[in-house]
């Protein structure tokens, strides 16, 4: 969406008003509510933006607040971890808490009911695309958990000694705790 382009207003208080990407640009739905007195939120899907904005924001409040959300969502996406970040986080913690480094570790996108995965037979960690949203500390305890299993394949308690040996290991485990029960996931699936 272009700065000079001002979100065309529907008919109707709660309504929808759409604007088209110009030169390949994001395609934006605004939302308008009654009950949304004061936040605006937005968010993407199918291929789109859409924001949420309160039924009585001006037509430049609008524009200006729909610049502004992009800008947050795109500064969002440009965090995201690549898989070479996480090697070298796999390296770094490696070396701190004397854990073997994977041969590979990515990001995937096909664990829905895990967090990470690790094959010892060939040194492989998989981690969820969910954790790059999380604060680095939560990915490092999983990414932790997993490299632990190179050296412990079961949960036992050298393993335990292992995983605890990170300094946020307790309070990481607690905030996948409430993200899981948040989200209505059994706890039981989430690990490996």
């Amino acid at each position: 969406m272009t700065a000079d382009r001002v979100p065309r207003q529907r008919d109707g208080v709660d309504g929808v008003d759409g604007v088209d990407g110009v030169d390949g640009s994001t395609v934006v739905e605004v939302r308008r509510s009654r009950r949304r007195t004061r936040t605006v939120s937005a968010y993407r899907q199918d291929g789109k933006v859409v924001v949420l904005i309160p039924a009585r924001f001006s037509r430049a409040e609008e524009a200006e607040w729909v610049q502004t959300m992009l800008q947050r969502l795109e500064r969002k996406g440009s965090r995201r971890r690549s898989d070479a970040d996480l090697e070298r986080r796999a390296h770094r913690l490696g070396l701190e808490l004397g854990l073997p480094e994977p041969d590979s570790v990515r990001w995937v996108t096909n664990q829905q009911a895990r967090w990470g995965s690790c094959t010892p037979a060939d040194g492989s960690i998989r981690l969820s695309h969910r954790l790059q949203e999380m604060p680095d500390w939560v990915s490092d305890y999983v990414l932790v958990h997993e490299m632990a299993h190179l050296l412990e394949p079961r949960h036992d308690a050298r393993f335990w000694r292992l995983v605890d040996a990170y300094p946020r290991a307790e309070r990481a485990k607690g905030y996948l705790e409430g993200v899981a029960a948040a989200a209505h996931l059994d706890l039981a699936e989430l690990t490996d």
